[in-house]
């Protein structure tokens, strides 16, 4: 697995959203989320790299959808500063020692998110998953599979996914909807403890299973 410079999203207060989806309806590329400055932000987020692994920011580069997303429900007014951070890597256990970077801003009260999804597979579902929420065999065996891991602290189980995980060239063609679990794994205190799984289910035949630790 090849390594790519690591960077981040513009730190600039208001930076417009980048739209990287298609087919949805017009509203969803209207939408905005005016965050604040994070230039503060970003300079921690650097000091925590090695000099060996200098940070690039994207100066033009707003929030993508897997950022906004997700804030923009949980944070509406827009009122928090936010930086998205690359995934250099889908290596795991590269992607786990980054989240370890960043371990100490999350002990001082910056809050970790890894947006993904658990199953991700859109070129294989049916008619009938979008249509009646039927949950294809691939999304089932993958979620199961997961949920004891992540129950269990088994870190590197979840890291051996490409060999182990049931399911996987349909729950994850691409892999970009998996990898930030590990940066979260890596950025917790206990990666190993237990997981507390705050969403569960599914949508459109997809796992939408969500933890915090």
């Amino acid at each position: 697995m090849g390594v790519r410079p690591l960077s981040i999203s513009s730190s600039a207060a208001q930076t417009p959203l980048v739209y990287d989806f298609g087919g949805f309806a017009r509203r969803y590329y209207e939408m905005t989320y005016a965050t604040p400055d994070a230039s503060a932000l970003a300079r921690r987020v650097a000091g925590a790299m090695p000099d060996s692994e200098p940070l690039h920011e994207h100066r033009d580069r707003g929030l993508d959808h897997g950022a906004w997303v997700p804030l923009k429900v949980m944070y509406p007014l827009g009122d928090v500063p936010v930086l998205q951070l690359s995934l250099p890597t889908h290596d795991p256990h590269r992607l786990l020692d980054l989240g370890r970077r960043i371990r100490e801003l999350r002990e001082e009260g910056t809050l970790v998110i890894g947006s993904g999804f658990m199953t991700h597979g859109l070129p294989f579902l049916t008619r009938e998953s979008i249509a009646s929420g039927q949950v294809p065999s691939w999304s089932r065996d993958f979620d199961d599979w997961a949920a004891e891991l992540l129950a269990a602290g088994d870190v590197e189980g979840l890291a051996r996914y490409a060999a182990d995980a049931p399911g996987l060239p349909y729950a994850h063609p691409t892999v970009e909807h998996l990898s930030p679990l590990f940066v979260t794994l890596g950025a917790a205190d206990e990666p190993e403890r237990p997981v507390t799984t705050t969403i569960d289910g599914y949508m459109m035949g997809l796992s939408r299973r969500s933890f915090q630790l």
